[in-house]
């Protein structure tokens, strides 16, 4: 079988306005089973992910402010990657390029003072930079603080707990990760959200931007050769 790639698009919806104000990409893989996710992503050709990123982003016409993609820190530093990145900003325009910095590492690892001319280059193109899964994994303040004055957006990702919204836990969390949103001006961004007690919950903390299933599953994104995928 071969081996089959494509974005699918999940929608960002401002519950205040009730309007969307953004969407995010997703990449999955076409399997026996259906749409799945990569196993990894880094195993994936860095051209493949390139040449799809702007295939993908030169069918989209949206009415909306922000795209999202998630992009790892290797492929941040992989150079065909990020002109893809530079060249899907300028498709899209003037919709910005929000890219999600995510904490998903290859086998190379790097430093901060690699990673920051990168993302400064990539602001200076117009796009954006996102912190995403903020409070889990490696994604503490202590390891994003040097990130949060280049940022304008971080997300909060509900299902990375094994536990209910309502767990002090994660409402402890999600009242730290607010207030820095309010500390550096950034947009903080709640996914996972499932449910209608998810998003009255979420409403009553005072968090306008959210993204889950409760309000729409990510859709696959066709482009013009793909007659026959569903």
């Amino acid at each position: 079988m071969k081996i089959i790639y494509r974005y699918f698009v999940q929608p960002q919806i401002d519950t205040a306005t009730k309007t969307i104000f953004g969407y995010e990409l997703l990449m999955k893989q076409l399997t026996p089973d259906g749409w799945r996710l990569p196993e990894s992503f880094s195993a994936i050709d860095p051209q493949i992910i390139a040449d799809l990123l702007v295939d993908t982003t030169k069918v989209l016409s949206l009415k909306v402010r922000y795209c999202s993609v998630n992009v790892s820190r290797e492929q941040l530093m992989t150079t065909s990657i990020a002109n893809a990145i530079i060249k899907s900003q300028e498709q899209l325009y003037p919709t910005k390029l929000v890219v999600e910095l995510t904490e998903d590492d290859g086998p190379q690892k790097y430093t901060m003072a690699e990673l920051l001319p990168q993302l400064k280059r990539f602001i200076d193109q117009g796009m954006e930079l996102s912190l995403d899964d903020v409070g889990t994994g490696d994604n503490y303040f202590k390891d994003v603080q040097e990130l949060l004055p280049l940022a304008s957006e971080i997300k909060f990702a509900l299902q990375n707990f094994n536990r209910d919204f309502k767990d002090p836990h994660i409402l402890q969390k999600l009242h730290f990760w607010h207030a820095i949103s309010a500390e550096y001006n950034l947009r903080l961004v709640l996914e996972g959200i499932e449910d209608q007690a998810d998003n009255r919950l979420s409403k009553k903390l005072g968090i306008r931007l959210k993204q889950g299933y409760y309000f729409s599953k990510p859709q696959l994104l066709k482009l013009p050769q793909d007659t026959c995928l569903s």
